[in-house]
Order: structure tokens, then C-alpha cells, then sequence
């Protein structure tokens, strides 16, 4: 017994101080902080912003968009660095532009100035957030440990708003939207900096294979092309059917306080749903969860065009969280098994171009269809979204050796 104790203390305290360890739990950490502090930011400030710099609300929350769309068009140019230089300096970098955006929202005086701190916080995102995270947790790891630690990175993920909102909250009572944002502009600087830099490792090494070498690794392009025309696909319906969640149950015939409830069980199930991958993932290909949560979409609206019960709403929401918080993992983790290691992060930083175009999109035109045509309009547009994404995500997978690669 006291054998088996010691060598059960020596490989947890190995784990614990593993660099992938290290390297997840710094990520988690800035990653909280970076997507908090930007993009979900207007969420709670933004009435406060747009009545301060004297601006429409929608202009306000226009921001998040300004942001995407830079992040999408420097994805591009971006992902030849991040292959080349690995992940360390762009998000230290990346961290000082972050604070560099929020230092400038705090100052803002008018839509001018508001938009320039966004764009400075989409040149920020991109260097920062998301793609180079994963990034830096697939340099760092082989593709089974890697798969593993972006599962933990995106459950951290997925506490943002969370924690968050509350805090960003308790901070706008007591000193107002620009205090809170030049306190935010300080956390990159103090925290994200120096952990981007400190804790991420270094390229060289890797950097001298990749020169020593007659061409990059190829990325096959159809699977690209059907890989990233899915993520699109399925961001659009994403982001944009979820400003007409609580609406669209209100239209069926629910109350105010039962939309909200049953609106509420969809964060649980994406928790429950990014926790598949982490607890069964060396079990299967990524591509079995991957259909599952592409086939789930469009199950969970055809409910919803069935039936206006709560409890048709609440299995709705089940089924509908479960296939975002999988997919989250899915987009992450898909292109290590499809492509070359020494390709991901040229790959991933390619994906989130079109990838955060459907995100910046798809609230504008979901809002513009749900106001001319009514939210049932927006159903429909979701559900047919879905069941294309889910076909081109079927044609990935059999292109991908069929049913026998799916279940190694």
C-alpha cells in the first residue's frame, strides 16, 4: 500500500509540474481574461458606453464585430508567423495590443476613437485568443496529450462569462465603464504579458527543423475546404440563432420566466457537451463526435418547429447545448487528426478566418431576418444551416477513409 501511494504522489506531482500542464493552466487563465475583457465586454457595459459617447446602443454593440472581422482578415498573414515563429511572441504581443485597445476604449470620446480601440483589440485578438492558444498547446504536446489539454482549455473556456460578467459588473458600480476598462488594460499587461511570455515555450528548436526542410507540410485542400466551410457554416447558426433563443420561445407560447429557465439549460448541456470529448476522446476519432453534434442541430430545431411545450423547449436546449459544447471541442481538436503536426498552426490560423467572418456576420443578419420575417423566419434559416453543415461535414468524414477511420 505504501508502495503504490508513493508512486501514485510521484506521477500526480509529475503531472501537475509537466510543462502541458503549465502551459494549459497559464492559457486558461489569459484566455478568461483576454475573451472577458474584449469581446463580452458590451454585454455588460455597453448601454453605459453608448449613453456616455452619446451613440445608438446598436453602434455600441457593433464593437464585437469591428473586432471579429479584423481578427478574420488578419488570421491569413498571421498563420505564416505563427508557423514560422510559434505562438510565444504573438501573444505577447498580442497582449500588449490588448491592453493598448482597452487603454483606448477607457479614453474613447466618440465613435471614432470607440471603433479604433476595437480594431486595436481585433489585432490583439487574433494574436492572443483562441487559435494561437490551441496553437500553443499542440506545439507543446503530442497529438493524444494535445487533444486532451485543448479539451481542458476549453472547458476553462467556457467559465468566461461566468466569471466574468460579475466581475466586470461589480467593477462598472463602483467606478464606472472607462475605470473598469483601463483595470482590464492593466491585467494584460500584468498578467497576460508576462505569462505568454514566461510559460509558453520557445520555437527555435522547432524552427530549425522547419528551415532545414524543402517546403512546409501540405495541407490537403478539399479537406480544408470542407473542414472550414463546416465551421462556418455551423458558427453562422451558432451566433446568430442564439439572439432569438428566448424570443423564439416566448413566440411559441412561453412565458418570459419559463423562456429564461428553459434558455438556461443550454449552458449546462454545452458544459456537459465539452466534457464528452475530455472524459472519452482517446476512445474515438474526433470525427464520431464531430457527426454527432452535426446531426444534434438539426434534431434540436425540428423540435422546436414540432412543438411549443417548455418541455419541448427544455429537451431543445439539451440537445442544442450538447452540440455546441462538442463542436467547440470539434474545431479545436479536428485538425490535428486531419492534418499534418507541423501544419496545425497553419491550418488553425487559416480556419479562423471564415470561421470569425460567420461570426461577425451572423448576429446582424439573424437580428435583420427575426425583425422583417419574425423569429420562426430565423428558425427555419438555422435548421437549413445545420443540415448543410452537417452534409459537408459527412462528405469530410468519408473522404477521411470512410466509417473504418471514424471508429480506431
Amino acid at each position: 500500500m505504501a508502495k503504490f501511494l508513493s508512486n501514485w504522489l510521484s506521477r500526480s506531482v509529475k503531472a501537475v509540474c509537466s510543462p502541458v500542464t503549465r502551459i494549459v493552466t497559464a492559457l486558461s487563465v489569459t484566455q478568461l481574461i483576454g475573451w472577458g475583457t474584449t469581446f463580452w465586454l458590451p454585454a455588460v457595459s455597453g448601454p453605459a458606453m453608448a449613453r456616455e459617447l452619446d451613440i445608438p446602443l446598436s453602434m455600441a454593440m457593433a464593437g464585437p464585430t469591428v473586432m471579429l472581422v479584423v481578427m478574420a482578415f488578419m488570421s491569413w498573414p498571421l498563420s505564416v508567423i505563427l508557423e514560422r515563429y510559434g505562438a510565444r511572441p504573438a501573444m505577447a504581443v498580442g497582449s500588449v495590443f490588448g491592453s493598448t485597445g482597452l487603454l483606448a476604449m477607457g479614453l474613447a470620446q466618440g465613435p471614432f476613437s470607440y471603433f479604433l480601440s476595437w480594431t486595436i483589440l481585433g489585432l490583439a485578438g487574433s494574436g492572443m485568443l483562441t487559435t494561437p492558444a490551441q496553437i500553443a498547446v499542440a506545439e507543446a504536446a503530442d497529438k493524444i496529450t494535445a487533444r486532451k489539454a485543448l479539451g481542458v482549455l476549453i472547458l476553462a473556456g467556457g467559465l468566461t462569462s461566468s466569471i466574468m460578467w460579475p466581475l466586470t459588473g461589480l467593477l462598472q458600480v463602483g467606478w464606472g465603464w472607462r475605470i473598469t476598462s483601463l483595470v482590464y488594460a492593466a491585467l494584460m499587461i500584468v498578467i497576460c504579458a508576462p505569462l505568454h511570455w514566461l510559460v509558453l515555450p520557445s520555437a527555435r528548436g522547432r524552427n530549425s527543423a522547419t528551415k532545414s526542410s524543402n517546403a512546409p507540410a501540405h495541407i490537403d485542400r478539399r479537406s480544408f475546404a470542407l473542414l472550414a466551410i463546416t465551421f462556418a457554416a455551423n458558427g453562422f447558426f451558432t451566433w446568430g440563432f442564439a439572439l432569438t433563443i428566448i424570443i423564439l420561445f416566448e413566440a411559441g407560447g412561453l412565458d418570459h420566466a419559463s423562456a429564461v429557465m428553459a434558455a438556461a439549460f443550454i449552458g449546462i448541456a454545452q458544459w456537459a457537451g465539452r466534457l464528452v470529448d475530455f472524459l472519452g476522446g482517446r476512445r474515438w476519432s474526433g470525427f464520431v463526435p464531430g457527426l454527432t453534434a452535426a446531426a444534434l442541430f438539426p434534431l434540436s430545431f425540428m423540435i422546436l418547429l414540432v412543438t411549443s411545450s417548455f418541455n419541448g423547449a427544455i429537451v431543445f436546449a439539451v440537445l442544442y447545448g450538447l452540440a455546441s459544447g462538442i463542436t467547440a471541442v470539434t474545431r479545436a481538436t479536428l485538425p490535428l487528426q486531419i492534418f499534418p503536426t507541423d501544419a496545425y498552426a497553419r491550418a488553425s490560423a487559416r480556419l479562423s478566418a471564415p470561421l470569425n467572418l460567420s461570426f461577425a456576420v451572423a448576429p446582424p443578419v439573424f437580428a435583420a431576418i427575426m425583425t422583417s420575417c419574425g423569429p420562426h423566419a430565423a428558425l427555419w434559416l438555422a435548421f437549413g444551416f445545420s443540415i448543410f453543415a452537417f452534409c459537408t461535414f459527412l462528405g469530410l468524414s468519408v473522404r477521411h477513409r470512410g466509417m473504418g477511420e471514424l471508429t480506431r
